[in-house]
């Protein structure tokens, strides 16, 4: 059989297939088709959560400038930073000092109202920018970021008279600075690797080093970070579990280890709550007096803090559920943002603090600041409530001031409405430093200052009314050192030089017009005595009890018999009042009183007093009409009578009763 050769295959080299692109057909539909470019349909859609972020930040500062430029002023008012070390090694030596450091360094700038909201907005914008980069939040539900801002704005507006009372300082600014750097270290809790125990480490090392300078925010950090590892792409259960166990254990023991170790001035209770408001108020009874003078804790101020709070964990705990990419269903995701949107603006209009003569009196108190005596007097022309005693006290002032008051002090609307606020309001954080001050008692003026600096922190306010009790009193030593403390401020440098002027002694006192009108009032026995915080009637029992010579006090003092309403104290400061004021006018309400007083008894002949035709005029047609009304009852007599008799003493005399004060 013959043998046939192997087949022998030749091995070839391989060759790359090649790929043959065939054009493709053009459809009637892909001819008309146009590029999507920059701003495609679906690129819009997205860009429509920015738009409606900063929408939402305009309205906000369209609001506060509208609504709360004066309360904005005042926050500033109640504000103190100076540009020393020595300041700022005060503030640190409790945790989240450097939070309220940097807080009251912002609060300066609400001096010009809109510089200060401006700052605050584009922290807020910082705020959102940094939680959208640390919860990877897609840009179309970035209306979701509104939350914490919405809730930071709340902090700001419904303090209401708290914010003569609130001791932490920097308020304004301080969650707003703090929740920017808890989203920071977020981020960057977020970027690390996972191997290592990297982000373990940093758990670790949150508490202990943020502790000092963001208080209980840094324990908020803490807490998110051990949420977030466990929604990570690179998750591993051990170092969860590990990073889990450290951050409860430094949440836990961090701050007992500093308070024990460094921050032992801070209270025990308040070590978890550091760098957080204290809502503990007076307790307000029925009748509107403290009487066991227990305290009520105000929770519902706290509202806003737990939601930031809780929106952080939430957003960690869900971090990459939030559905990215196209907008798929523009109609329903738009009507998810305008809804979102639409509820945080009613939320915050329903718990925004609009109460009507809290604004009347911060302007009113802007206007007293500014001496501007014609535009208190404005201001309470144009009442549309009840007004508060401080309103009716700072009417009284203004009319003091422009020689008025004997004569159109009643035609002004009366009122003692207690202050709307769920704790007891005393008028002396509200207006008592600057009632005494302008009233010639600069002592009393600079107990407060002193006594409210101490438990409630030092305050331009303070300061500023410091140095002038302080120069009244010819301390000039005392004076120059508020004076030097003020240069450091940011905007009262420039009044404090202007206070230079008056150190070389009393004759320059004279020669201003405000001082010289102060110590006309300040020439009197003086004696230590309390007001029992009730500055009204301590005011008036001052100028009836205490004796002087000058006219000007003397015209308080009969002033302040009319208010009590006691016909033998009104004549005996009747007649010195006569005494002290010869050849002049008497004022028409001293001649009501004493012409009513003259017919109520006989005691006083006021045959040859030389009464105005008007005041005796007016008496007769208010006796006709009580009695005409006598059968109707006193509350419907005082309506019937208001309009017509309301301006004069004797409407005050027989029909304002029980008027409580404050």
């Amino acid at each position: 059989m013959k043998k046939t050769k192997p087949i022998q295959q030749t091995q070839k080299t391989p060759t790359k297939p090649t790929i043959q692109i065939k054009p493709a057909k053009l459809t009637a539909q892909s001819k008309s088709a146009k590029p999507r470019g920059l701003f495609g349909v679906n690129l819009k859609y997205q860009l429509f959560a920015p738009v409606f972020c900063l929408l939402a930040l305009a309205l906000a500062a369209f609001c506060l400038l509208s609504y709360e430029s004066e309360f904005l002023w005042k926050a500033q008012e109640l504000n103190l930073h100076l540009d020393t070390p020595l300041f700022y090694d005060q503030q640190i030596i409790v945790p989240g000092g450097w939070l309220t450091w940097m807080g009251t360094y912002f609060t300066e700038f609400f001096y010009h109202p809109v510089l200060g909201v401006v700052i605050l907005c584009l922290w807020w914008m910082v705020l959102m920018l940094l939680t959208a980069k640390a919860f990877r939040i897609p840009m179309k539900w970035w209306t979701v970021l509104l939350v914490p801002v919405a809730m930071l704005l709340l902090t700001c507006v419904d303090m209401g008279y708290l914010v003569y009372y609130l001791k932490l300082r920097g308020h304004f600014f301080s969650a707003t600075i703090a929740l920017s750097i808890v989203a920071a270290l977020v981020w960057l809790f977020r970027s690390l690797p996972g191997k290592y125990y990297l982000r373990q480490v940093l758990i670790l090392l949150c508490t202990p080093l943020f502790y000092p300078m963001l208080g209980a925010y840094a324990l908020l950090a803490t807490l998110v970070m051990a949420v977030m590892q466990w929604r990570l792409e690179d998750w591993k259960l051990i170092p969860n579990i590990i990073g889990s166990i450290v951050a409860v254990a430094c949440v836990i023991v961090v701050p007992v280890i500093y308070y024990w170790n460094v921050y032992y001035q801070t209270n025990l209770d308040n070590i978890y709550w550091a760098a957080l408001p204290l809502y503990e108020m007076p307790r307000l009874t029925s009748e509107g007096v403290d009487k066991d003078s227990s305290t009520v804790f105000l929770f519902n101020y706290y509202i806003p803090y737990i939601v930031m709070a809780a929106f952080f964990i939430v957003m960690a705990a869900t971090y990459r559920l939030l559905p990215s990419g196209k907008v798929k269903r523009p109609l329903t995701w738009g009507i998810i943002n305008v809804v979102l949107i639409a509820v945080l603006i009613v939320g915050v209009k329903q718990f925004w603090y609009d109460d009507y003569n809290f604004h009347k009196e911060l302007r009113m108190q802007r206007c007293m600041e500014q001496e501007d005596w014609q535009g208190i007097l404005d201001e309470a022309a144009d009442l549309q409530d009840e007004p508060t005693r401080a309103i009716v006290m700072m009417k009284n002032l203004a009319l003091f001031r422009q020689g008025r008051q004997g004569d159109v002090m009643y035609h002004y609307l009366t009122g003692a409405k207690p202050c709307n606020a769920p704790f007891r309001v005393n008028m002396t954080q509200v207006i008592g430093r600057s009632t005494y001050f302008f009233y010639g008692l600069p002592n009393y003026c600079y107990r407060w200052c002193m006594e409210d600096g101490v438990e409630q922190g030092w305050r331009v306010e303070y300061l500023k009314y410091m140095t002038r009790c302080a120069l009244l009193n010819g301390e000039y030593r005392v004076a120059r050192k508020y004076i030097d403390l003020l240069k450091h401020t940011r905007y009262y440098r420039e009044w404090a030089e202007s206070q230079e002027r008056f150190l070389t002694g009393e004759e320059a006192l004279k020669s201003d017009k405000n001082y010289a009108t102060i110590l006309q009032l300040m020439n009197f026995q003086d004696r230590l005595s309390s007001d029992q915080a009730i500055i009204e009637q301590f005011l008036m029992n001052h100028f009836i009890y205490d004796e002087s010579d000058e006219p000007l006090f003397q015209e308080q003092a009969a002033y302040a018999g009319l208010w009590s309403k006691d016909i033998k104290t009104f004549w005996r400061l009747f007649f010195k009042y006569a005494n002290s004021h010869p050849n002049q006018h008497m004022p028409t309400h001293l001649q009501e009183a004493a012409y009513l007083y003259g017919h109520l008894e006989n005691n006083v002949d006021i045959s040859g007093m030389p009464f105005d035709e008007n005041v005796k005029k007016t008496y007769d047609q208010f006796m006709a009409a009580a009695q005409r009304y006598a059968s109707m009852g006193e509350e419907k007599m005082k309506e019937l009578l208001f309009q017509q008799f309301g301006h004069t003493f004797y409407y005050e005399y027989y029909l304002v009763r029980n008027q409580k004060l404050y």
